[in-house]
């Protein structure tokens, strides 16, 4: 959540980014609203309370009538502290339901506009002329099944659309994937982590997604949890309600979690393979930093997604995503999106998103500097969600008989093998 006194002190900022990100401009005012009368009836429960308690300390005193007098008054005091107590508690509900309503504050670098308006800002690698080469690209499933590496069908048949199973040299790239980046990641000073799947309601709507983005998340009624989409949930909760010490900053984490995604509003899209999934693995990084160290931090975790897509050899761009695309959490979002020969175009692989105060403050986390204690910043960066990432793999590195080369970064962790040979029908 933002910072309150920032909304009272510049409001207009606030419905900027609230009308940049294509969301309500008059929840400003409805908060303003509720904020004043929160404070206002805190200032009268203050005042009555200690008129009640300056009563309290005459009754012993008095005696008769002015006893009585005194007692009548004590009681109608008691029935105002009473109500005005009710007032400021639900002014507070209301506030605080409002700010939970309110997304972070959008960088003022940010491109405004909806999906298709994000800014390049960077391409690299060569895109295959594979006309030139003498073939035309098979697209990722079917190289899949001539590896013998992903069976859609046997998913789907197990578990419904949007599922899979990776077989054979499959599974072997999916692990090979996910300990080249855990090795980047803890090469790069982040320490690894394996994180729950299911979290409270607390952990997931103190991340922000159970706003927005709360129809794409997966709730077990029964027990009141949630499956994560991303180890961001779990890795930002983990210090929830804790105090940091500023000489420990900053922290850096990588988790490894399964993540589920219920892709609302995705149908008919990416139908055919595994491109856009139910159930996928993924390491992601997280960082928490002190605030005016926040947009470096973002520039450190974008470094770091780009080198390891260049290790895999894959040609990519970066954009700066658009204001209406952001997450609620995020104020500013970079994506690296990979070349897709059979798409013709780039896709997203990694994202890396600035959350500036907005998590710690609904998680309750805060840095301690000397005796001063404030809210600290958090950022999240995908550095391998592993399906998407075997997609660009296969198609960019495929050959002319449905072999697939692979890249140098991978070869250790694959038993040296140096091409991914298609299995005998």
């Amino acid at each position: 959540m933002i910072d309150l006194r920032l909304l009272r002190e510049d409001p207009d900022r606030v419905r900027a980014s609230q009308r940049a990100r294509g969301e309500d401009v008059a929840l400003v005012d409805s908060l303003l609203s509720a904020d004043e009368r929160r404070r206002s009836s805190g200032v009268r429960f203050d005042e009555l309370r200690a008129e009640q308690k300056a009563l309290g300390k005459l009754i012993p005193k008095a005696s008769g009538e002015e006893k009585a007098e005194l007692l009548k008054k004590a009681g109608q005091l008691a029935a105002d502290v009473k109500a005005a107590d009710a007032e400021r508690d639900a002014a507070a509900s209301e506030t605080q339901e409002l700010l939970q309503k309110l997304g972070n504050l959008v960088h003022p670098d940010v491109p405004v506009g909806g999906e298709e308006d994000f800014v390049t800002l960077e391409t690299h690698g060569t895109i295959r002329d594979f006309t030139a080469e003498g073939f035309e690209p098979r697209d990722h499933l079917e190289l899949g099944q001539i590896l013998g590496a992903i069976d859609v069908e046997r998913g789907a048949k197990v578990s419904g659309s949007r599922f899979y199973f990776l077989t054979g040299v499959g599974a072997l790239l999916e692990l090979a994937l996910v300990n080249a980046a855990m090795a980047q990641a803890t090469a790069a000073g982040f320490t690894p982590m394996l994180t729950p799947a299911l979290v409270r309601p607390q952990s997931m709507a103190g991340t922000g997604f159970l706003g927005q983005a709360a129809q794409d998340v997966y709730h077990l009624a029964d027990d009141d949890l949630y499956l994560v989409g991303t180890s961001e949930v779990p890795l930002a909760a983990y210090h929830m309600d804790e105090i940091l010490d500023a000489d420990k900053l900053p922290l850096r984490y990588a988790g490894f979690s399964p993540c589920f995604r219920r892709e609302a509003g995705s149908h008919g899209k990416d139908t055919r393979g595994i491109f856009r999934v139910h159930q996928f693995d993924k390491v992601e990084m997280f960082s928490y930093v002190a605030p005016e160290d926040s947009q470096t931090e973002h520039q450190r975790l974008l470094e770091w997604e780009k080198q390891w897509l260049t290790s895999l050899e894959l040609p990519y761009r970066v954009i700066d995503v658009a204001s209406a695309d952001l997450g609620a959490s995020a104020s500013r979002k970079f994506d690296c999106e990979a070349w897709i020969p059979t798409q013709g175009k780039y896709r997203e692989l990694t994202s890396t998103s600035d959350c500036t105060e907005f998590q710690s403050r609904r998680l309750s986390i805060r840095v301690r500097e000397g005796k001063q204690v404030r809210p600290l910043a958090t950022l999240n960066g995908t550095l391998c969600a592993v399906p998407r990432t075997i997609v660009a793999v296969l198609e960019n590195h495929q050959q002319a008989d449905g072999s697939v080369r692979v890249p140098e970064v991978l070869r250790p962790f694959l038993g040296g093998r140096e091409v991914l040979e298609p299995v005998a029908k």
